[in-house]
């Protein structure tokens, strides 16, 4: 019924841009949306917070990404985006999307993408 489909990975070098996407879509229920964000996996770590957003606006980054990321969302698409700036090579790893999600008539949880690798070259 929740589907995030996220886009945007890619290899680039170090110093480099991307901008990730990821569009979450419902069917079938009433839904509401209170966070959208990005979350990355390196090889051997754990997955960490990157960004995340509020529907009111209010956002969070790793400290990692400031000055670097911005998060932004499209309420009415329910898209999230990340664009990512001066790129390095620790930036690497899986990025995931996150949403945390309620479906009218269940509880509120988070919802993940399948993840878009990001690959940055020194």
């Amino acid at each position: 019924q929740v589907q995030l489909v996220e886009s945007g990975g890619g290899l680039v070098q170090a110093g480099g841009s991307l901008r990730l996407s990821c569009s979450c879509t419902v069917s079938g229920r009433s839904f509401s949306i209170r966070d959208m964000g990005w979350y990355r996996q390196a090889p051997g770590k754990q997955r960490e917070l990157v960004a995340t957003m509020t529907t009111g606006g209010s956002t969070n980054y790793a400290d990692s990404v400031k000055g670097r990321f911005t998060i932004s969302t499209d309420n009415a698409k329910n898209t999230v985006y990340l664009q990512m700036n001066s790129l390095k090579p620790e930036d690497a790893g899986v990025y995931y999307c996150n949403v945390f999600l309620l479906l009218i008539g269940s509880t509120w949880t988070d919802y993940w993408g399948r993840g878009t690798q990001v690959i940055v070259s020194s």
